[in-house]
């Protein structure tokens, strides 16, 4: 398997992936496709966090790490991770995440955020994001908002809500 970053020719394959993925998944509004489609456009849409895994010059996987804020902290926030139902259960959303790890570290960046499944999201060192500091913009169980410092024990507390992308569609609380 490779990881390597999206091109234009990956979107067609990218978006046959997250409609698969998420097809029958518990927390899905059956739009994360276009979802990833307007982040592309938006101006938080970090080209080198958009991500492939290929096995047999097949899409199998797909990642996005978009910036987010936090007060004046920029930050990012993994949103979707999709792999083929037929290649889950094989380390490849582990590894799209490493590899999405790892570059966003090489770009400076501190901090990833994930609403996200509890059993899965720690096995990548996520924790609750309300150890950081981070809120989330609206009403979730907080072993579901996650985060990571990705370089090292860093900064201080960032003590805010998080504010998304406008594509999220997520309006932040007023005061934030």
């Amino acid at each position: 398997m490779q990881i390597r970053r999206e091109t234009p020719a990956d979107y067609d394959a990218v978006f046959h992936v997250i409609k698969a993925a998420f097809a029958s998944a518990e927390q899905s509004d059956g739009a994360e496709q276009e979802l990833v489609a307007a982040l592309r456009s938006s101006p938080s849409f970090v080209p080198s966090l958009s991500l492939v895994a290929v096995e047999d010059e097949q899409v199998v996987g797909h990642i996005l790490f978009t910036e987010a804020k936090v007060g004046t902290h920029t930050l990012l926030a993994l949103a979707p991770l999709s792999v083929l139902p037929s290649h889950q259960r094989k380390g490849i959303g582990l590894a799209l995440i490493r590899e999405g790890h790892r570059i966003a570290k090489e770009l400076g960046y501190d901090c990833s955020v994930v609403l996200g499944h509890p059993d899965y999201y720690p096995k990548a060192g996520y924790r609750p994001a309300g150890v950081f500091g981070i809120r989330p913009p609206f009403d979730v169980p907080d072993e579901n908002f996650m985060a990571i410092r990705l370089n090292g024990p860093g900064e201080e507390r960032m003590d805010g809500v998080l504010r998304y992308d406008p594509a999220f569609g997520i309006d932040p609380p007023e005061g934030s």
